[in-house]
């Protein structure tokens, strides 16, 4: 008997509380607003926090009330901002997707001699295996060159997909895997990693400001600043900047002459297949 009055009392007891939390429902449901979901599933779903939202959701959300605009999304790309300006009846401005670049092409094999190109080094550095740490060692780092990857790999610690990684000591990206989030570029200390179209065809991987004397010092391959791609351009695309080149691609049609012009073999397209040389 007693068995039977605490079965009833639990079974009453179960039955108020779902009725309770019935009327609750039915008294605090707020209305979702039906694009909220139509712009959540226009989005990769990456939550790489490229867009500086804490994921798809909160950027979506952030859309739906105005607070951020379309387009800002480096994975989706022009895909995911034609979408969510649809749901949201406005007009999209064209997006393009955004990689990663490493602005330093470091190690670059040996020349016909033999001997190593590119970045070099002051010494054998057996510190910390953290391009923050040895960036504060041996006056600004183990490389000659005050701009260069220093190839530790923070970088590639940051990337939650697989998209760079460390090769012949300086990093490399795989834009294919790349959806521009640039997580990796808040890790590297030299800020040498920036955003750049997908589409760009023609990059120059190099951040150093140096004069090319000193350049030349520290890397074989850096840019010496000698304007020669500045000059050949058609577009009146490139500049240089305290002795950098770098490219307006707004104005750039991607002919390729500056790479065939650039004494160094620094430039290179978007697949990292260096232009040939001219002769003579």
């Amino acid at each position: 008997m007693d068995i039977l009055i605490a079965i009833g009392v639990l079974g009453g007891l179960a039955l108020a509380f779902g009725l309770i939390l019935a009327v609750a429902s039915k008294v605090f449901y707020v209305e979702t607003d039906p694009r909220l979901e139509k712009l959540t599933e226009s989005l990769p779903g990456a939550n790489c926090g490229g867009c500086g939202y804490s994921g798809c959701a909160a950027y979506a959300q952030a859309v739906l009330e105005g607070k951020a605009e379309i387009g800002k999304c480096a994975s989706g790309g022009n895909d995911s901002a034609l979408a969510m300006a649809q749901i949201m009846g406005v007009k999209a401005e064209k997006v393009e997707r955004k990689v990663a670049l490493v602005r330093c092409s470091g190690f670059k094999g040996v020349d016909e001699d033999g001997k190593p190109t590119g970045s070099k080094l002051k010494g054998v550095y057996e510190g910390m295996q953290d391009c923050a740490a040895a960036a504060k060692v041996a006056g600004k780092g183990p490389l000659v060159c005050k701009f260069g990857c220093l190839g530790f790999g923070n970088c590639t610690k940051a990337c939650k997909y697989d998209a760079i990684h460390i090769v012949d000591g300086v990093a490399k990206v795989d834009q294919e895997k790349c959806v521009g989030c640039m997580s990796c570029a808040a890790q590297c200390p030299r800020n040498l990693i920036v955003p750049v179209d997908k589409s760009n065809q023609i990059v120059i991987a190099c951040a150093n400001h140096a004069k090319g004397a000193v350049t030349i010092r520290g890397c074989t391959i850096g840019c010496i600043g000698c304007g020669l791609c500045k000059k050949i351009c058609p577009a009146d695309a490139i500049t240089v900047d305290h002795n950098l080149a770098s490219i307006d691609y707004s104005k750039c049609t991607s002919c390729g002459l500056c790479a065939t012009v650039c004494p160094k073999k620094l430039i290179s397209d978007s697949t990292d297949e260096l232009k040939t040389p001219v002769k003579g």
